[in-house]
C-alpha cells in the first residue's frame, strides 16, 4: 500500500537513472526541427478551430497573473504538495499593492470567464493557456513550463451527468483523431508501422472499475496495464476515494466532480462526473495523459468535497462564494496539454523536441546521447 500512497505525490518519473532506462535506445525522429515546428502549429491551427466548432467555443484571452485573493489559481492536487509562484507587487510606492500568483492552470478562471464574457447556455470559451508548476519532477513528458487548451462550456443542471459527459469527451476525441489524420496528410513520413495511430474508438472506464481489474497495482501500473488492452481510455471518477483508501489521482475539490453517483454500464454504483483520456505512447512505450476534464462543482458537491478533504476555509474566496450562491454559472470544461498533444501526434519521444523551456544538464546530456534533440 505504500507504493499507492507514493503514487499519489505527483506526476513524473522522479529519478534521472530510471528515466535513462526508460528513454527509447533507437530513436530517429520522424521530422526535422523545422519540419516539426511547421507540423505543431498546423495541429494547434486545426485544434482550436475544430474545438472551437465541435463544442461551441470562442478563443478568448486568458491571465498569467491572479491576485491570491481571488481564489482562482488552480492548486492542481488537495494535499499541498504543488504550489504556485508568488510575488508581491509593490504598487504605488505600497500603497496599493496587489500579492499575485502565477497560474497553474485557468480551471477556476474560466468559470468566471464564462459570467464575464456572457455564455449562454450551450456557449463557452477556449484558451491558449501557458502556465508554470515549478514542483514537477522534469522528465520526457513533465516540464515546469505549461501550455493547455483550456476550454469551459456554460450547461444546465440537467446536462450534469455521464451520458452528457462522454458525449462532450468524443468531440473532443473527434478533434485529437483529425488532428492526427492533418498532421499526417502534410507530413506523411507520421505514417508509419513502427508507431501505430491513435485508435478511432475511446474506451470508457471507471476508477472504481480499473481498480477491481488490478486490485494490487498502484494507480501508474494500473493504467499501464489498462493501456495494453485499450490503448485509449477515458478514466472516469478521478478523485473519488476508491475501496483501497485512495483517489485514483489527488484531484482538486473546487473544480472537477468527483463526489457525485454515477453508474456502471453493468449496473453498479460509482462516482464522479470527470476524468482523464490517457493513450499509450508507442514511442517512449508508457502511459501518456493528453487531458483533465469534468462536469464542475455545484454548490452542493463543492460543499462536500471541501468537507471531505477539510478545506472548508476555501468557502471564504469570491471564486467559491460565487459557486455557493449560484453567481457563477453551471459548467464543464478541462485542460487538453498542448506539448504533450504535439509529442503524442509528432511521433516524439521528448516534451522538448517540441516546447521550449528549461531541462537540467544531466537530461539534455542524457537526450543527446540517444538522439533526442531537445529545443534550446
Amino acid at each position: 500500500m505504500s507504493d499507492k500512497k507514493m503514487d499519489l505525490a505527483g506526476p513524473g518519473i522522479g529519478d534521472y537513472a530510471e528515466l535513462e532506462k526508460i528513454l527509447p535506445q533507437d530513436y530517429r525522429s520522424l521530422l526535422t526541427p523545422k519540419e516539426t515546428q511547421k507540423a505543431l502549429f498546423a495541429v494547434k491551427n486545426y485544434i482550436e478551430a475544430n474545438l472551437c466548432k465541435e463544442l461551441n467555443l470562442m478563443m478568448v484571452s486568458v491571465p498569467l497573473i491572479v491576485d491570491v485573493n481571488s481564489g482562482v489559481n488552480d492548486l492542481l492536487d488537495r494535499d499541498g504538495s504543488r504550489t504556485p509562484i508568488q510575488f508581491h507587487i509593490n504598487n504605488d510606492y505600497n500603497k496599493n499593492p496587489i500579492d499575485a500568483q502565477v497560474v497553474q492552470a485557468a480551471t477556476k478562471w474560466k468559470r468566471i470567464a464564462l459570467k464575464q464574457f456572457d455564455c449562454q447556455i450551450g456557449e463557452g470559451i477556449c484558451t491558449d493557456m501557458h502556465a508554470v508548476r515549478k514542483d514537477y519532477f522534469l522528465d520526457h513528458d513533465h516540464s515546469s513550463y505549461v501550455d493547455q487548451w483550456d476550454w469551459e462550456l456554460t450547461i444546465t443542471e440537467e446536462h450534469r451527468n455521464l451520458d452528457f459527459l462522454k458525449q462532450v469527451v468524443q468531440k473532443i476525441w473527434k478533434v485529437l483523431k483529425g488532428a492526427e489524420i492533418h498532421a499526417q496528410e502534410l507530413f506523411p513520413q507520421l505514417k508509419t508501422n513502427k508507431y501505430p495511430d491513435l485508435p478511432n474508438e475511446l474506451t470508457f472506464l471507471h476508477a472504481e472499475e480499473i481498480l477491481d481489474m488490478y486490485p494490487d497495482l498502484p494507480r501508474k501500473q494500473r493504467e499501464t496495464a489498462i493501456l495494453q488492452k485499450y490503448p485509449a481510455i477515458f478514466i472516469i471518477g478521478v478523485g473519488w476515494t476508491l475501496k483501497d483508501g485512495y483517489p485514483h489521482e489527488m484531484r482538486a475539490a473546487d473544480y472537477d466532480d468527483w463526489v457525485t453517483e454515477t453508474m456502471s454500464d453493468s449496473g453498479k454504483q460509482m462516482h464522479g462526473i470527470n476524468g482523464d483520456i490517457l493513450v499509450w505512447n508507442p514511442v517512449t512505450k508508457r502511459r501518456h495523459e493528453l487531458t483533465s476534464m469534468g462536469i464542475r462543482v455545484n454548490a452542493k458537491t463543492l460543499r462536500q468535497q471541501l468537507e471531505m478533504t477539510n478545506q472548508l476555509d476555501f468557502l471564504k474566496t469570491p471564486y467559491h462564494q460565487g459557486i455557493v450562491n449560484n453567481e457563477l454559472p453551471l459548467s464543464i470544461g478541462g485542460g487538453i496539454g498542448q506539448s504533450r498533444t504535439y509529442m503524442s501526434l509528432l511521433k516524439k519521444a521528448h516534451l522538448g523536441e517540441v516546447s521550449v523551456t528549461v531541462w537540467p544538464k544531466i537530461l539534455k546530456d542524457m537526450c543527446r546521447k540517444k538522439q533526442i534533440f531537445v529545443l534550446e
